[in-house]
C-alpha cells in the first residue's frame, strides 16, 4: 500500500521567497486551465483535453510578456497543477454518479488560501543530499528534520504551507509484506465515547484528553486579539499566525495521541471491531464541540489502514447494532436507556453491568470475534434462591448456612 510520509522542512530567506513563486505559479496555472474549462462548458464546447492546457497555458504563456515569469519555476510543478485540476473534477463527477461521496465542483484558488502546495515528481529531479538535505529544482536544498527513516524510496514529495507559516515536505512511499507483524491472540471491541475517548471489551478504559477544552481560553485570547485588529495590518497578519499556530498545537495533539494510541491498540491485538458511528450526525448536536473534539474519525481511519499494513484484521459494525442495550451475559435486550445511566443490571441473568464495557464487548461479538463476557468486569447480582433450597425444612434434613443438617 501507499503511505504519506511528512517532515518538518527549515527553507531559509531565499528559499521561501522561491517556494512562494512555486506555489504562485502552480496556482496561476490551475486558475487559468478552470476558466478555460468553465468557458468551454458555457459555451456548449467540449472540455479542452489536459495536453492542450499545457500546451497553451505552460508552454506558449512562457513566451508572452503577462506570464513569462512561469519559467522560473519548475516545469513539473505547473504539470502537476493541471493533473490537480484533472483529479478535482474526476472526484466531482464520480459523486454524481454515485461511485463516491458527493463533493462541490472545483474552485479557483487564492493567494490568502490556509494551505499551499507544490508537487514534484521523478522528472523533476529531486533528491535527497548525502547531507540529509532536500534538493529541489530552482528552489536549492532544503534543511529537513527527520524524524524517522523511510521505509522505501519514495515516487513523489509535495511541498505544503500550512496556516502557521509551517513547511513541510510529504512522501509518497511503497510499503511491503516485510512490515507483517506476528500473530498474536488478543482481539478486542472498541466503544468509543465522550467522557472515556475509548473503552475496550477487555475492561480497559482510556481517558479522553479533550485538547481543544484545555486550549479553549488561549484560543479565544488569541481569536479576540485577531478581531480586534484592522483589516490588511501587518499586526493582523501577525496576530492571525499566532492564533493558527495556537489551533496547530491543539491539532498535531490530537494526532499524535490518535497515532500512539491506535498503534497500541494494532500491535497487541489480531483483530479489532468497532462500531460505525454517525460522525456528521453527532457534530450537529449540542455534544459537536465534543465530538469535534475527540476526532473519531480520523482515529477510526488509522486503525484502518494500520491493520491493513500490519496484517491485522479490522471489522467496522453496523451503526444500527444494540451494543448499550443487549446483556452481554445473556443476551437479552433490556432496551434503550438515558445517557446518564452508566451501570445497569440485567433483569433476566441479574448481571450488573458496566454501560461502556459492555457495549464493548458486544461490538465484538457483533463482529464475529471471540471475546467472552468475563473479560467485561461485569459483577453478578443476587439471584433469589428456590424454594427447596431456602428455609428450614420440618423433616430430619435440615439447612444451616447452606449446610445439610443430620
Amino acid at each position: 500500500m501507499q503511505l504519506r510520509y511528512s517532515f518538518r522542512l527549515y527553507p531559509n530567506g531565499p528559499q521561501r521567497s522561491a517556494l512562494a513563486r512555486a506555489f504562485g505559479c502552480a496556482r496561476v496555472v490551475y486558475n487559468d486551465a478552470l476558466r478555460a474549462r468553465e468557458a468551454a462548458r458555457a459555451n456548449g464546447d467540449a472540455f479542452p483535453k489536459t495536453g492542450d492546457l499545457s500546451r497553451l497555458l505552460i508552454t506558449e504563456a512562457k513566451k508572452t510578456t503577462e506570464r513569462a515569469w512561469l519559467g522560473t519555476v519548475s516545469a513539473v510543478v505547473l504539470q502537476q497543477s493541471l493533473r490537480d485540476l484533472d483529479t478535482a473534477y474526476r472526484n466531482f463527477f464520480d459523486g454524481l454518479k454515485g461511485k463516491r461521496p458527493r463533493m462541490g465542483a472545483p474552485r479557483f484558488k487564492s493567494r490568502k488560501d490556509n494551505r499551499q502546495a507544490v508537487r514534484f515528481t521523478a522528472n523533476a529531479r529531486w533528491k535527497i543530499t548525502a547531507g540529509g538535505d532536500l534538493s529541489l529544482p530552482k528552489i536549492g536544498d532544503v534543511r529537513v528534520k527527520w524524524s524517522r527513516t523511510l521505509p522505501s524510496t519514495p515516487s513523489t514529495v509535495s511541498v505544503v504551507k500550512d496556516a502557521a507559516g509551517r513547511y513541510f515536505a510529504s512522501f509518497v512511499v511503497q510499503t511491503g509484506p516485510d512490515e507483517m507483524l506476528p500473530e498474536v491472540a488478543g482481539q478486542v471491541g472498541i466503544d468509543l465515547g465522550l467522557s472515556h475517548f475509548a473503552i475496550l471489551s477487555d475492561g480497559t478504559k482510556i481517558e479522553s484528553p479533550r485538547f481543544l477544552r484545555r486550549a479553549e481560553k488561549k484560543l479565544k485570547w488569541e481569536q479576540r486579539r485577531l478581531a480586534r485588529e484592522a483589516q490588511g495590518s501587518n499586526n493582523r497578519m501577525k496576530a492571525r499566525l499566532k492564533a493558527a499556530r495556537a489551533h496547530a498545537r491543539v491539532a498535531d495533539a490530537r494526532r499524535e495521541f490518535h497515532h500512539q494510541l491506535s498503534t497500541r491498540i494494532i500491535r497487541d491485538n489480531q483483530a479489532v471491531a468497532m462500531e460505525d458511528l454517525a460522525v456528521k450526525g453527532l457534530a450537529r448536536t449540542r455534544l459537536a464541540k465534543s465530538v469535534h473534539d475527540a476526532g473519531w474519525s480520523a482515529f477510526v481511519a488509522m486503525l484502518e489502514y494500520k491493520a491493513a499494513r500490519y496484517g491485522r484484521t479490522f471489522v467496522r459494525i453496523g451503526r444500527f447494532e444494540p451494543t448499550s442495550q443487549v446483556c452481554c451475559v445473556c443476551g437479552i435486550k433490556g432496551g434503550p436507556k438515558p445517557l446518564h445511566v452508566r451501570v445497569w443490571a440485567c433483569g433476566a441473568c441479574g448481571a450488573v453491568l458496566d454501560r461502556d464495557i459492555n457495549a464493548a464487548v458486544n461490538v465484538a461479538k457483533a463482529a464475529g470475534l471471540a471475546v467472552s463476557a468475563c473479560r467485561a468486569q461485569v459483577r453478578p447480582g443476587l439471584v433469589p434462591a428456590q424454594r427447596e433450597e431456602a428455609g428450614t425444612h420440618r423433616d430430619d434434613h435440615t439447612t444451616v448456612a447452606g449446610i445439610p443438617g443430620v
